[in-house]
């Protein structure tokens, strides 16, 4: 497995070959990661990416270790996050990491030896949440080419729309 830090780390062909495993998955194919452990390093709060990652990583038979708030980590006695991704790679075998600043899972991918999953980076990117857009557009109109979209909102410090206009 790569790092997933940004929308750009796929090519449409890539897109396409995660939708059709995702399509198998949901007809029933069972892949299994058993003995696997997932780390999950969310420095802000979330509800939906964090379950989701959580369920999907237990449907695939992984272990789930992390936090879900720096408060109780050693974050919160001065503990840099190079260190805390350090620590947490000897203990996993992939990290999911969100964070407030724009640029952190990029950077825990440049110190970890182990594969970093961007699960939002301030009002950077937001990869994972533009596959399971891309993904419904896709299965909504069978293609994710040559369709029109209007996004409204505050989409300047959006990092959903950040990605999804990189994967579109």
């Amino acid at each position: 497995m790569e790092d997933v830090i940004s929308a750009y780390d796929f090519s449409r062909d890539q897109y396409l070959k995660i939708f059709s495993l995702a399509d198998e998955i949901l007809k029933g194919r069972k892949i299994k990661m058993k003995e696997k452990i997932i780390a999950e390093a969310f420095f802000e709060p979330s509800t939906r990416t964090a379950l989701s990652f959580s369920a999907a990583a237990q449907r695939l038979g992984m272990n789930v270790i992390g936090f879900s708030s720096q408060e109780g980590t050693s974050v919160v006695k001065g503990e840099n996050l190079a260190d805390t991704i350090r620590m947490m790679e000897n203990y996993s075998d992939c990290i999911v990491i969100r964070h407030k600043f724009d640029g952190a899972a990029k950077f825990a991918a440049e110190v970890s030896s182990k594969p970093v999953i961007n699960a939002g980076d301030g009002k950077h990117e937001h990869p994972t949440q533009t596959l399971v857009d891309l993904y419904t557009i896709f299965k909504t109109f069978n293609t994710i080419d040559g369709l029109n979209f209007g996004l409204i909102g505050d989409l300047r410090y959006a990092r959903t729309v950040n990605s999804l206009l990189r994967g579109l």
